[in-house]
């Protein structure tokens, strides 16, 4: 990777233009959803900024944090839509998928290359296929590396928080727009993660059926309720924390299996991409046998989700008047 140079060093310390008016540590039930939204997108922006330097740096695991800080942030867009839904949102929203796209990349080729490792062995063959997948991974990263040290991706940190903290939808002066950012995080909570779970489950009944595609937006409609409920962990008592954690042990063991058979999909498409890999690269992500094995394991896991009747309002502590 090339020297950074003055600019881009300034990139690498890119922080929030705006400026943050105090707020509380932790959410609550009966907290308004204008204040709850930016407490948990805060968080997720700062995960993302933390993570920045290593990427640069071509840290796999900061790579990987980086992506699921940058997913957690998106999720908590959707989760709080439509108060949201502004003008600004699609700028923002295009923005941010613009970064998920320079990052997936590079870390799809980290899971292919952990796998052909892993199924390999020392064969000479592996190892001179290896050295495609290298190549392929050095070039991806130093485009990722240039797309966060650019000016972009400083206007990107610097327009997000302050849509974040003051983009019209906080100052809208209709009707609904207030009702929305007054509802209290308990009732809108309870109305969101029942319907994204009830659309979850009813599509996973047909887990076997789909195809890759169909198969990959379910898994995102499951990342998507389980960052949801991550986000939330405040809001949970003693009691429904032991339930949620059941609830989200399902979710992840369906998350895993559902983003393996996505991973060997983009291996590969991946191998097909390599130049001069030959065509034994794409055919160690083809396993019948382990697709079986993934699919029974999501099923299992979506069954027990369903009895376990995830989301209820009894499960968050009991609602309050939001407070300013």
């Amino acid at each position: 990777m090339s020297r950074p140079t003055t600019s881009s060093t300034a990139a690498a310390r890119a922080k929030p233009a705006a400026r943050r008016n105090a707020l509380p540590g932790r959410l609550s039930p009966g907290m308004a959803c204008d204040t709850a939204f930016r407490i948990i997108a805060r968080r997720h922006l700062d995960a993302v900024l933390a993570q920045h330097d290593g990427t640069c740096r071509g840290d796999p695991d900061a790579l990987h944090q980086i992506r699921i800080a940058l997913t957690h942030l998106r999720t908590a867009i959707r989760f709080f839509s439509p108060m949201v839904d502004d003008t600004h949102r699609p700028h923002v929203w295009a923005e941010l998928k613009w970064l998920n796209g320079q990052l997936g990349m590079v870390r799809d080729l980290d899971v292919a290359i952990e796998r052909v490792v892993a199924e390999s062995g020392d064969e000479l063959a592996v190892i001179a296929e290896l050295q495609h997948w290298d190549e392929k991974r050095a070039e991806s990263h130093r485009l990722l590396a240039r797309a966060l040290q650019s000016a972009r991706y400083r206007r990107l940190v610097e327009e997000t928080s302050a849509w974040i903290e003051s983009g019209p939808w906080s100052t809208r002066r209709s009707k609904e727009a207030f009702r929305l950012r007054r509802c209290s995080l308990a009732d809108h909570a309870t109305a969101r993660l029942t319907e994204w779970e009830e659309t979850l489950l009813r599509k996973a009944r047909k887990l076997r059926k789909l195809d890759v595609e169909k198969r990959h937006r379910l898994r995102l409609l499951n990342k998507r309720l389980t960052y949801s409920i991550e986000s939330l962990t405040d809001l949970f008592d003693d009691d429904t924390l032991t339930k949620q954690k059941s609830i989200l042990k399902q979710l992840r063991k369906a998350q895993r299996s559902l983003g393996q058979l996505n991973d060997d999909a983009r291996g590969q498409a991946l191998a097909a991409s390599l130049n001069g890999a030959g065509p034994e690269a794409g055919i160690r992500f083809l396993d019948r046998k382990r697709e079986k094995k993934l699919l029974r394991t999501a099923s299992t896991a979506y069954r027990k989700l369903d009895k376990a009747k995830p989301f209820r309002s009894s499960d968050l502590a009991p609602n309050a008047e939001p407070k300013d």
